[in-house]
């Protein structure tokens, strides 16, 4: 299976629109389970933020998202977001997804700092997000609602290498 990775395009919202649309998808983020498509469009369609997809076949099976901030005194942060579709998963796309990300973040959007937060009982997402680099900053105790029962949020960063406080 060959993975391209490059920006995204507003033509690419119908893919991750069928990405979205699942719920095993939705479970393990902020979002609410059966997305509309204009929903998904306005996740995306904000100039504000970095988002790149993976490509295979001619298909977006993935992306990833910097949040980039307006705040002044945080620019050199972002907020980092993801999802493959279940098709592709654990056949490395979100490995490669992260991996570019982080050198977007490193070499040209001069980021030092990219956070995210994923649930506690998503082992998967989090062993990927070690192995790229990221490190366990905290847990949010029963911070978010998922499946009728509140659980913890894992807070997790990266620094660039030889950035200083």
């Amino acid at each position: 299976m060959e993975i391209s990775i490059r920006h995204y395009e507003k033509t690419d919202n119908d893919d991750l629109f069928e990405i979205y649309r699942l719920p095993e998808v939705t479970e393990n983020t902020s979002q609410l389970p059966y997305l509309s498509s204009d929903t998904v469009a306005q996740l995306f369609d904000n100039p504000d933020n970095y988002t790149l997809v993976a490509e295979v076949d001619g298909r977006v099976v993935g992306h990833v998202t910097l949040f980039m901030t307006n705040k002044v005194r945080d620019r050199h942060a972002a907020f980092v977001a993801i999802a493959v579709h279940p098709s592709s998963q654990g056949k490395g796309v979100g490995r490669y997804l992260m991996e570019k990300a982080v050198e977007q973040a490193d070499n040209w959007l001069n980021l030092i700092r990219l956070e995210l937060e994923v649930h506690a009982d998503n082992e998967t997402a989090c062993a990927l997000y070690h192995k790229v680099g990221f490190e366990t900053e905290g847990i949010k105790r029963l911070s978010t609602f998922k499946a009728g029962k509140y659980i913890d949020m894992v807070l997790m960063s990266r620094i660039k290498s030889g950035a200083q406080a």
